[in-house]
């Protein structure tokens, strides 16, 4: 936590202040009684038993006083707020080998569902793109701030024409070209003066700051392009593009639906145009996706399920268009501290010991 008028906590000082003037105010009080009445035994039925009672609407009282305090230095909270101009673009493996019913109902399918819960998540003002690919990559939607239309052009995902292979690095160049010309365009809009919106680094970059990332979907095989995986890796990383990478699939031993068998990597492979590779031709590359997001100072998830896959872009949805922030929070405890002097007042009333 932090305040915007540090010094203004000297406040609190005033707390024990407080707790001395009313420990003093009933010191004079019980001196007053004593030479009043002679004969406190008297008075002792009109005492609550339970000393706590008395004690509670003070404490109380002493806790919104701190309250008070605090809220005079006006406080902050650090949390997660919305970054204006983040692009995020989807990269989503649309090749033959996503048939694999491995991941149930199929890789693709769930993949989809994965990325409709992401939309669901990530705020209203951080702009997706989509770009789907197989042995070439195409941007089926620029990056915008309509999730709809993305998620519209997620669920048609199933008829793209993609057979004959998968190109890894070239979808991550597309994807990379993507990002540039979105920070371009920006940059065009931007105030003169201000920061450049593109970074070109020697080391990954750090991800707390791009205002781009790649979300990258595949089983990740490459079999056919010109980039190879990590040329277009590297492409993301001079740019300063973090690549979150999700390695789809447990093992080549598995059916392609339609029937194709998988294990052998025969029917499958020759079915896809040689797009698979040879024996356990789906099963999924998660070395090279490790690598990718490693470079690129990205992160990786391994997932092996519908629920892995889900739950891989739910916390990517609740991290990604985010950034450190802080939000003032003097309201709640000023609102806190109105509750508590109610409270104390009505305890007050209430216990009170009274007398004559």
């Amino acid at each position: 936590m932090t305040f915007g008028h540090p010094l203004l906590l000297l406040t609190l000082l005033a707390i024990p202040l407080a707790f001395g003037v009313h420990r003093l105010a009933v010191r004079r009080r019980r001196m007053e009684y004593s030479v009043r009445f002679t004969n406190l035994s008297v008075l002792a039925p009109l005492v609550s038993e339970r000393p706590w009672r008395r004690l509670l609407p003070g404490a109380l009282f002493l806790v919104a006083l701190a309250a008070l305090c605090v809220a005079l230095a006006r406080p902050h909270v650090a949390n997660a707020v919305p970054t204006d101009n983040a692009t995020v673009i989807l990269v989503l493996d649309c090749s033959g080998s996503m048939q694999a019913e491995d991941v149930k109902p199929t890789r693709l399918a769930a993949a989809q569902r994965a990325i409709h819960g992401f939309l669901d998540e990530v705020p209203g003002q951080l702009k997706v793109g989509l770009i789907l690919f197989a042995a070439e990559a195409d941007v089926a939607t620029p990056p915008t701030t309509n999730h709809a239309l993305v998620g519209q052009a997620v669920d048609d995902a199933a008829f793209f024409q993609g057979f004959g292979g998968t190109a890894i690095g070239d979808a991550l160049a597309a994807a990379v070209k993507v990002g540039q010309q979105t920070m371009a365009a920006a940059t065009r809009h931007a105030a003169p003066g201000g920061r450049s919106l593109a970074a070109n680094t020697a080391s990954p970059p750090d991800p707390r700051k791009s205002l781009v990332s790649i979300l990258f979907l595949s089983d990740g095989h490459q079999t056919r392009g010109i980039l190879q995986p990590l040329q277009g890796a590297e492409l993301a990383r001079r740019a300063g593009y973090p690549i979150y990478t999700v390695a789809l699939g447990t093992t080549g031993n598995t059916t392609l639906r339609g029937g194709f068998g998988g294990g052998n990597g025969g029917n499958g492979g020759a079915f896809f145009g040689g797009g698979l590779p040879g024996a356990g031709g789906l099963a999924p590359d998660p070395v090279t996706l490790r690598a990718i997001a490693r470079l690129t100072g990205g992160e990786f998830f391994r997932a092996n399920s519908a629920g892995a896959v889900q739950s891989a872009y739910s916390k990517l949805g609740s991290s990604i268009g985010r950034t450190k922030g802080h939000t003032e929070v003097t309201g709640d405890f000023l609102a806190g501290a109105a509750i508590l002097l109610v409270l104390a007042g009505i305890l007050s009333a209430l216990w009170a010991p009274r007398l004559p």
